[in-house]
Formats: structure tokens, sequence, C-alpha cells
């Protein structure tokens, strides 16, 4: 049985006792997904049993992160999600290793300034008509903090041994963090994410991406969070930078335990008119609200490439990766990159809460694959071998020389009769 566990204010872990009560076995249906569609039709991997998010047989997909453990590596990120009581509750129950509630939108003291516009997606599509994306502008939480303190406080109890995270964002107001944070630990969230990357989570007051694009203001909020948080505390970082090594570092050296990365991508939400008495067109694939072209932001498949390459800087503390993971090889990258856990939010508003039984079956082929038993054993392996492009061009020229250097001899007069075998190997074309 899971041992939950908190942090003690001075950086400790102590054991939360787990309470007694049956596990839940999630039932799969082969070569199916949360959406009654083909998994092969999808390109995801085949499903396996999950047991209350462990797995049942093969390699151990459970780790360890700040203290914390996890059935497996796979967490709700924030958003839509990890948006209610219900949603979340489905997450764990489909074996989800932790749940973040819940970023896009996220936990702050006054929603009532909060007025989310509908519709706010649009899904975007290859060729082949396949959705591998979504656009949306989406803000923080729209529902009573109360309200969600509540129904968090109601999952805790339900599921005493599953990592519940709390995401939160705020404006630039000590007294404001310091009650959200203190509010939350009441209820026992298990760790803190906060959003300093939202792209439009209401830049005019100083929130998500605004704060985090500010090294200054986002070194002073950290502080003030470490210093009243007792649990562990990931800041999300924005890829709307250029270089988010920079404020990452800024987070760290304020205390935050580790870095979640990347959010979403910003872009412009593309409407078109297409002349007078014409319907107004998408063009660009934004989402359909009839108004001029906005700004959004990007959730997809598109994302990975940037969101590993982030996370190549930023693997030296805990790390959570993010971005358009949808198999288990997806998730592998990350893992071989350095990251903890990996974070899905559009995939599973794609092909639903059971897709995490096709992410452990992908993750566990890849290490059956390569022999591994345990997650550690390839974590961060593919860092030492992660360079610039200088030191391609140097090993090229090197491997130029050194091929050179074996064609041979260079005239009969360097023949050997001791090495004469060896002579005649070194200038053969195919040896």
């Amino acid at each position: 049985m899971q041992t939950n566990v908190l942090r003690a204010p001075h950086g400790r872990v102590q054991a939360r006792a787990p309470c007694a009560r049956p596990q839940r076995r999630v039932a799969v249906v082969s070569h199916a997904t949360g959406n009654g569609t083909a998994a092969s039709a999808l390109g995801l991997d085949e499903p396996i049993e999950l047991v209350d998010g462990r797995v049942t047989s093969g390699p151990d997909l459970s780790v360890e992160v700040n203290g914390m453990k996890l059935p497996n590596p796979f967490i709700i990120g924030s958003g839509p999600p990890g948006t209610n009581y219900q949603v979340m509750k489905k997450a764990f129950d489909e074996g989800w290793g932790g749940v973040i509630c819940k970023a896009s939108p996220t936990l702050s003291l006054d929603s009532s300034k909060v007025v989310n516009v509908t519709p706010r997606y649009a899904k975007i599509r290859d060729y082949s008509n396949r959705v591998f994306g979504w656009q949306n502008f989406e803000l923080i939480s729209d529902r009573p903090f109360d309200v969600m303190l509540a129904e968090m406080k109601r999952l805790r109890e339900e599921y005493p041994n599953r990592m519940l995270i709390a995401s939160i964002m705020e404006e630039y107001n000590k007294d404001a963090w310091e009650e959200i944070i203190g509010r939350c630990e009441e209820i026992k969230v298990d760790a803190f994410e906060i959003n300093f990357s939202c792209p439009h989570g209401l830049p005019e007051r100083r929130m998500g991406m605004a704060m985090g694009q500010d090294p200054e203001v986002l070194g002073e909020v950290c502080g003030w969070i470490n210093k009243a948080a007792t649990v562990p505390v990931w800041a999300k970082m924005t890829p709307n930078v250029t270089d988010i090594s920079f404020p990452a570092d800024v987070a760290l050296k304020a205390g935050c335990e580790g870095v979640a990365a990347i959010n979403t991508i910003q872009c412009i939400s593309a409407t078109h008119y297409i002349g007078a008495g014409h319907d107004m067109r998408m063009l660009g694939g934004g989402p359909p609200v009839h108004h001029p072209p906005g700004i959004g932001w990007l959730r997809a498949a598109t994302a990975p490439g940037l969101a590993a390459a982030s996370d190549v800087h930023l693997s030296r503390r805990s790390l959570s990766g993010i971005g358009g993971v949808e198999t288990g090889g997806d998730a592998a990258e990350f893992i071989l990159l350095g990251s903890d856990t990996v974070q899905v939010c559009t995939g599973v508003m794609i092909h639903g809460y059971p897709v995490v039984k096709n992410l452990c079956g992908g993750l566990q082929k890849f290490m059956q694959k390569h022999d591994f038993k345990s997650i550690a054993e390839f974590k961060g392996k593919s860092l030492p071998y992660v360079t610039v492009h200088s030191e391609l061009v140097k090993r090229q020229r090197d491997a130029i020389s050194a091929k050179k250097a074996r064609q041979g001899l260079a005239n009969d007069a360097e023949w050997s009769g001791e090495d004469f075998v060896k002579n005649a190997d070194s200038m053969a074309v195919n040896r």
C-alpha cells in the first residue's frame, strides 16, 4: 500500500498514514480507448490494466519526486480535465498517477472577475483530419474558491494515497498568495504548481505569463510562496520568452523544489471575414468566437520539440514535462531528458481519461524493448548526448580526420612484415 507524504516546514518529509480502502481495479477493454475507437486507428498504444494507478505486471512505473510517491508518472495537467470533483474523480478511478487542480482554469481567490467566453476552443487537424492539438483562450477558474476547496477536500478524503496538486495563480499581492496557500494546505494538498505561464492569464492584473516574464517580480513572488508553503512547490514556466532557463533559475533560487515545463504557446486565434454577405470563416483554425482575431494559446502535439528542448535546460531539479504527450514513446522522450513526471491535458480532451492505460502500456513497451525494470534506470539517460552545434562540427571534423588516418598506407615502403594482414585490412573499403 502506498504512503502519502508531505514536506514538513523545514523541508523534511513526514508520512501521512494511509487509510484502508478497497483497491480500485480498472477494467480494460482490449484494443479500445475511452471514446470507443480502436487504439491502433488513433495511433495510440495498446492499453494495460491498472489497479489504483499501479501496473499489475511488467516493468515498474512508480516514481518518487520531492517526497511524493506516484503509482505511475502520468499526471492530469492543469486545465479542463481537472476542473471539478467529477472529472478529477474520474481521473483517479481510471488510474492517473496524480491530478493537478486546475491551472487552466486555476485557483484564485476572486472568481467574480473571471468571465469565460464560449465557444473558446478550436481543434487543429492534419491532412488526414486527425486532431493533433487545440487552440483556446481559457481563463482561470470561474468557480468560487470555497467550492473548489470543498471538492478538493472531498477528493483528499476519498483518495488519501493519490497525489492531489493545487495549481494556483494570483495577482501581485503577498496576502492573497499566503491566504491561498494556507487554505489549500488545510485540506492537505500534496504540492503546489504555480502558474507563471498562462498567456492570457489576465495580464492586465499582472498574472500568469505576465508575472513569469518578469524575473524580478517572479523571484519576489516565489519567495513569498516558498516562505508560506510547507509542501513542494513547482513553478510552471512559459515558453514565450527568449531563454526559459533564466526565469526557471530565478524560481529555483527563490526556493521552488522543481519546475513544470512547458505551458502553452502563445498564438493568434485567427478569424477572417471573406467579404460582405458571407459568413465568417475560420481560415486559421482559431476558436470561433465571433469577433476579430485575438491572442490565444496552443496546446498540441506540435509542442513536444520545444517542450523537450526546454526540459534539457531545466533537468537539474525535479521536472514535470508537458507538451503534446499522446503515447508512451512521447513520455519516454521526456523522461530520457530528465522529467520525473509527465503531464497530459490535450490528450485527455481528445481521447478521454482511460488513455492513461494506453500511456502506461506504451511506456512499459518501451522499457521492455530496452530491458529497463524501472523508470529510474533511464531517467535523464539522454542528457549526456545533448550538445550544441559547434560541438557537432568538431566531432564531424575529428571523425573525418580519423577516417582518413585509417585509410591504409601512404606508400609501399610502409608495409610491415609483422603487421602485414593489418596493413592490408586498413586499406579495404568495406572493413
